[in-house]
């Protein structure tokens, strides 16, 4: 008898971490795709002709844990379309992630410690049921779009030439299930080193307090940047009107902007070429600098911003003073008997962390190529997607050809992060210093 009670609780037990896995899973792909549908609706995708919208929304999820969408069709021997994209929409991203990370730490409440085993058997199921979901993502994302070149008349004919013009989309496999994974493992990996809510196994909690004041002060400075960016957003849209694109903007890709202005105020460049006539849904200094004459790498940097608009030198003093404040907060979080150095290679750590993770989140590939005689694709499907997720309705109607490229220069970003946080750590424990901690007695 005590057998079969061990038996079925052991049962019971499995049923629960599963469906416990599945709730992440879940809840983290509907925030997803909720915002994803809102910023492609606003941009314009809801328009979308022969059902393609939800594919359009797989896709779009689909980059947003790293994935890679490519773009391809054509009209017989005459024309064809070779295309990729690969650009992260941050917002959709992160609010996936913090959804996710929610739900997960909810699972974990009421516990200081948790055992390893259990731990482990916790992510092992939530990896297996997010790589299930990957699959059934890409093979979601997928559509052909039927390009109207004409009268009936035109279209007939080209019918009988094999000339009638399709476009359509995928999302790579590889790419989104192997990429999609290490996002898993990054947002969980972070949800343990920021969260004090998470339980760490026995073995690991005396490091917690070397990792988590600062991972939290970082991250707390990241949110900010995002804060500024939505009230930046809403402004613009209430004062200068396009309501409805630049809100599109935000909830796809606000972070890609804000945490981008966070590097380029640490000193940190970018570089990047644009050609053709894309849409972009960026601040005019960032378009102009990408404009660069003849098709040529444009270095995006602080200076080269400001030589466009001189108020983008308050991108410097905002970076510092927010990592100022995030080495106050890191030292005030910590114990007192933590020397001044120790904070700040910790913040000097965690800030080069960052960066370098911004800087993989921001890189953008667009490349597309279309030889149609005369003919474009913008209307048929193909433009609204890309469009939606690089911020306009309907970038390729009219144009031959183009490429956006942005990539960050890490060799001297990582390293310039963590100079700014080495002296923000200790400027910041020297504050922290001065303040009293709750519960203490005064000597």
């Amino acid at each position: 008898m005590q057998q079969a009670r061990t038996g079925t609780a052991d049962v019971q037990g499995a049923v629960r971490g599963w469906l416990d896995a599945l709730a992440v899973v879940v809840a983290g792909l509907a925030a997803m795709g909720a915002v994803a549908a809102l910023g492609l609706w606003l941009a314009g995708a809801g328009d979308l002709p022969d059902g393609g919208f939800p594919s359009v929304l797989a896709a779009t999820v689909a980059l947003a844990v790293g994935g890679s969408v490519q773009l391809d069709g054509g009209a017989g021997h005459f024309a064809q379309v070779d295309a990729g994209i690969s650009a992260m929409p941050l917002s959709v991203g992160l609010v996936g992630a913090v959804v996710m990370a929610e739900v997960f730490l909810r699972q974990l409440r009421f516990r200081a410690v948790t055992g390893g085993g259990e731990l482990l058997g916790r992510l092992a199921r939530t990896v297996v049921l997010w790589l299930l979901a990957l699959v059934l993502l890409t093979l979601g994302a997928r559509h052909t779009f039927a390009v109207q070149i004409g009268s009936d008349l035109v279209q007939a004919i080209g019918g009988a030439l094999g000339l009638n013009p399709e476009v359509g989309f995928h999302a790579d496999g590889p790419s989104t299930v192997g990429i999609g994974l290490a996002w898993l493992l990054v947002v969980l990996a972070g949800t343990f080193a920021v969260s004090r809510r998470a339980p760490l196994p026995g073995t690991l909690v005396r490091y917690q307090q070397a990792v988590r004041p600062a991972a939290f002060a970082l991250w707390l400075v990241l949110l900010a940047y995002v804060a500024i960016g939505v009230v930046t957003g809403v402004l613009t849209a209430l004062v200068h009107g396009n309501a409805r694109q630049t809100m599109a903007v935000v909830l796809l890709a606000l972070p890609d902007l804000a945490w981008l202005a966070f590097g380029v105020g640490l000193g940190a460049e970018w570089h990047g070429r644009l050609t053709g006539a894309v849409g972009l849904p960026v601040p005019k200094p960032l378009a102009e600098v990408l404009r660069a004459p003849d098709g040529q790498q444009a270095t995006i940097s602080l200076g080269t911003l400001a030589d466009h608009d001189a108020r983008s030198w308050w991108l410097l003093p905002i970076a510092a003073v927010l990592l100022l404040a995030a080495g106050f907060l890191a030292a005030y979080r910590s114990p007192r008997t933590v020397p001044l150095w120790q904070h700040a290679v910790r913040l000097a750590l965690a800030t080069a962390v960052a960066v370098a993770l911004i800087g993989a989140w921001t890189r953008v590939d667009a490349d597309y190529g279309l030889s149609v005689l005369g003919v474009g694709i913008g209307q048929g499907g193909l433009g609204d997607l890309l469009g939606s997720i690089l911020g306009s309705a309907n970038p390729l109607a009219g144009l031959g050809s183009g490429s956006l490229t942005l990539r960050p220069d890490l060799w001297t970003a990582v390293p310039l992060a963590a100079g700014w946080g080495l002296l923000t750590g200790g400027l910041g424990a020297l504050l922290a210093a001065r303040v009293g901690r709750r519960g203490e007695v005064p000597g």
